[in-house]
C-alpha cells in the first residue's frame, strides 16, 4: 500500500478564522479538496488572536525560544471546527497577539516587525518540513502562499541534505513583503542569500523574491496571470527573474467553494434560487434595495461592487462613469474599504443620489453574499487581477460579471457579444482599455442587453451552469506535485 502524498500549506490567512481577501478563501478550500483526492494535507498558520480562538482545543507539540524577537514560541496542533483538516498554529504572543488586521496596525501602516512575524512563519514551516518539530509527521511537499510564507523555501534551500519539494504560489505580485536591508541579519539566513540572485531587491530584502528564487516550482492563480507577470507591465520589477524561471512556472485557476457560495442554500440570503428555479433572484434584488436604502425599482439595472477600494481594482473608472450609469437608470451598491480618497468619493456619490447609489464602508461577509444575489451585474474592472473570485461568485449567482480583460478575469468571463450570445457561450461583459469611456460603453451595452428579458435569462443560465469548483484546481495541483517530484527523482538518478 503506497503512502499518501503529504502536503503542508503555509499561509497567513484561513477563512473563516482570518480573512482580508481571496487568499483566505483559497487556503480554506484547496487543502480539503486535495484531501478528498487522497492526499495527507495540513496547514500552518501564525497564532493571530482569531486563529487561536477559532481552532478550539490545541495540543502543544514543542516549545522553544527565544526566536525572531519572541521570548517563547509554541507549536500547537488543532483542527478547524467541523473539519478533519489538521492545522498547526505558531503561538508566539509577542509577535501575533495583536487586534485587527493581521498585517497593519491601527494607523493603517504595516507593523514595523512584520519581517520577524512572517520570518518566523517561514522558519517554522521549514522546520516542520524538515521533520524537526513534529516527530509524527513531515511533508513531501511544502506549498507556500504569497510573500508571507516566501522565506520557507529559502530556509529549506539553506539546509544541507535532502529536503521536501517546495511550491510557491503568487496570489498578487504587487504585494512583495519589502523590508529594509539592515533587517536581513535578524532572519538567520546565510549572508550569501542577500544578493541580486537571492532575496535582495533594489537594496531591500523581498520575501516575495525569496519564494520566486528558491521554490522548486512557482504557480500563479490563473493561466493568463502566469503569462502577464513575465512582462514589465505586470511584473513589478521582477520580470527578469520570472522569465528565467518560466520553465518552472504554471498558472492554475482558483476555484469556488460551492458549499459556501450557492444561492440555493446560502444562509445569508432571505430568499433562495437556482438555475432551475430562478424566481427568487428578483426577491433578493428587492431585499437588497431595501436593505441598502435604494429606491425599490425592479426594472433598474443594479450593479454591485464587493471589493477593496483601490486603484488596482479599477474603481476610479467606476467613479468616473458613475453619473452616466445613474442617468441610464441604473443603481449601484458598494461594499468595501481601502483608499481614503475612493472611500470619500463613493460616500459623496451616495449622499448626492441616495435613491441610486448606496455605499457601505468596511467588510461584511453576509452582506457580500446578499449583494452577490441581489445585484444584476457585479463590477470587476481591474487594472490587473491575478485570478479574482468575485466574478466566479457572480457567475454562480447569475449576477453577470462586467470585467476588464486581464488575468483570471480573461480566463473566466465570456463577453456577451452577438457571436457569443448566438453560440450560447456568453456569461458577462468584457472591455479592454483602461479608461472611463471603455467602462461606460460596456456598462451601457450591458444595460441594453438587460432590457431584453429572454436574452438576459439565457445569459444568467449560461453563467450559473459554469463550474469552477475546486476539484479541477486540486487535480491540477496534485499532478504538479507528482510531476515535480518525478522530475527531481529523475535528475537525482
Amino acid at each position: 500500500m503506497s503512502v499518501p502524498l503529504r502536503v503542508l500549506h503555509v499561509a497567513a490567512e484561513l477563512y473563516p478564522l482570518v480573512k482580508t481577501g481571496g487568499l483566505a478563501d483559497v487556503t480554506a478550500a484547496l487543502p480539503p479538496a486535495l484531501a478528498r483526492r487522497g492526499l495527507d494535507v495540513r496547514v500552518l498558520l501564525p497564532g493571530l488572536p482569531d486563529i487561536l480562538a477559532g481552532l478550539g482545543p490545541l495540543k502543544t507539540l514543542v516549545s522553544f525560544g527565544p526566536a525572531f524577537g519572541a521570548g517563547q514560541v509554541h507549536l500547537r496542533l488543532g483542527r478547524l471546527p467541523g473539519s478533519a483538516l489538521p492545522v498547526y498554529v505558531i503561538d508566539a504572543p509577542f509577535l501575533y497577539q495583536r487586534p485587527g488586521n493581521p498585517y497593519q496596525g491601527p494607523d493603517g501602516l504595516g507593523w514595523s516587525d512584520n519581517h520577524l512575524r512572517f520570518g518566523l512563519l517561514g522558519w517554522v514551516g521549514a522546520q516542520v518540513a524538515a521533520g524537526g518539530l513534529d516527530e509524527q509527521w513531515a511533508p513531501h511537499v511544502v506549498h507556500c502562499h504569497d510573500w508571507h510564507a516566501g522565506l520557507a523555501p529559502a530556509y529549506l534551500a539553506a539546509r544541507p541534505g535532502p529536503r521536501p519539494l517546495t511550491v510557491f504560489t503568487v496570489h498578487n505580485l504587487a504585494y512583495q513583503g519589502l523590508f529594509d536591508a539592515p533587517e536581513f541579519p535578524l532572519l538567520g539566513l546565510p549572508p550569501q542569500f542577500f544578493r541580486v540572485d537571492g532575496i535582495e531587491f533594489h537594496g531591500q530584502l523581498s520575501f516575495m523574491k525569496a519564494g520566486l528564487c528558491f521554490a522548486d516550482r512557482i504557480t500563479t492563480v490563473s493561466p493568463t496571470y502566469a503569462r502577464e507577470i513575465g512582462t514589465a507591465e505586470f511584473a513589478c520589477g521582477l520580470e527578469g527573474l520570472i522569465s528565467e524561471r518560466a520553465g518552472e512556472l504554471s498558472g492554475i485557476l482558483n476555484g469556488v467553494d460551492y458549499g459556501i457560495w450557492d444561492p440555493h442554500t446560502d444562509a445569508a440570503l432571505g430568499s433562495h434560487y437556482s438555475v432551475g428555479e430562478p424566481a427568487g433572484k428578483s426577491l433578493c434584488k428587492a431585499e437588497l434595495q431595501a436593505e441598502m436604502g435604494l429606491a425599490i425599482r425592479p426594472n433598474a439595472p443594479l450593479f454591485g461592487i464587493v471589493s477593496r477600494l483601490t486603484e488596482q481594482k479599477g474603481l476610479d473608472l467606476v467613479l468616473g462613469g458613475l453619473s452616466q450609469l445613474t442617468r441610464m437608470g441604473a443603481q449601484v451598491v458598494v461594499l468595501g474599504s481601502g483608499d481614503g480618497r475612493l472611500e470619500m468619493a463613493f460616500a459623496a456619490a451616495a449622499a448626492a443620489e441616495p435613491d441610486a447609489v448606496s455605499v457601505r464602508l468596511g467588510f461584511d461577509e453576509a452582506l457580500s453574499h446578499r449583494i452577490m444575489a441581489g445585484a444584476d451585474m457585479i463590477l470587476v474592472p481591474s487594472r490587473f487581477e491575478p485570478c479574482g473570485l468575485t466574478q466566479l461568485y457572480g457567475l454562480r449567482y447569475g449576477t453577470l460579471p462586467l470585467v476588464r480583460r486581464t488575468g483570471g478575469l480573461a480566463d473566466t468571463v465570456v463577453d456577451a457579444n452577438a457571436l457569443n450570445i448566438a453560440g450560447g457561450t456568453a456569461t458577462g461583459f468584457v472591455f479592454d482599455a483602461t479608461s472611463v469611456a471603455a467602462f461606460v460603453e460596456t456598462a451601457r451595452r450591458a444595460c441594453v442587453v438587460y432590457g431584453d428579458i429572454d436574452t438576459w435569462q439565457g445569459l444568467m443560465k449560461n453563467a450559473m451552469n459554469r463550474n469552477f469548483s475546486w476539484d479541477a484546481a486540486a487535480a491540477a495541483y496534485a499532478q504538479l506535485y507528482q510531476d515535480a517530484l518525478l522530475t527531481r527523482s529523475a535528475r537525482a538518478a
